[in-house]
């Protein structure tokens, strides 16, 4: 989480670096945006943030998910964020780094999230997505399949799925497709 004192720190070192005549960068819209709904995350306990490429760098940054009820209860899910330029009007592109059998991600790691699609909306932000994500773990949506497999496999025996998704997070192969470990 960025921490407030580390934000006083920066804009001092901006205005220091001003006041020498040294050049800044002035941030767009969508990272004026991002900074503001990161700083205001109230993430379930579950989840986490990280920024792999420093703090410099808040247009991409990794959340972790361990849903701790449901199917995938005690695996550890990790998507990245891409954040545009242009953000909030154009959701962020969020990919699934943790290959996973489910029915709304599919095995390249798309998500299928209403929000990050059609019923994006410009007042929506970064903590809606996450509790978003989050929620595709603890309620599966067979309805609106990216993976289709998993999705019929939901609906019409969840016990079985129940199965392959245990034998998925637990490392091994459903059908065809070899899961690494993520439990």
């Amino acid at each position: 989480m960025i921490r407030l004192i580390r934000e006083k720190e920066k804009q001092k070192e901006l205005a220091e670096n001003a006041s020498k005549g040294l050049p800044t960068r002035k941030q767009s819209a969508g990272e004026l945006r991002l900074h503001k709904d990161i700083s205001e995350l109230n993430l379930p306990k579950s989840c986490s943030i990280s920024f792999p490429n420093g703090k410099d760098d808040l247009m991409n940054f990794e959340v972790s998910i361990r849903p701790d009820e449901g199917y995938y209860q005690g695996g550890t899910f990790l998507f990245s964020f891409h954040v545009s330029s242009i953000y909030p009007h154009e959701p962020p592109k969020v990919k699934c780094k943790t290959k996973v059998y489910h029915p709304n991600i599919d095995l390249e790691g798309n998500v299928c999230l209403n929000i990050l699609r059609e019923d994006w909306k410009p007042v929506l932000n970064i903590n809606t997505i996450i509790y978003g994500l989050y929620h595709l773990f603890t309620e599966p949506n067979y309805e609106d399949p990216l993976n289709h497999d998993a999705a019929a496999v939901l609906r019409d025996n969840p016990k079985m799925f129940e199965s392959n998704v245990r034998r998925a997070m637990a490392g091994g192969y459903v059908g065809q497709t070899f899961f690494t470990r993520c439990i």
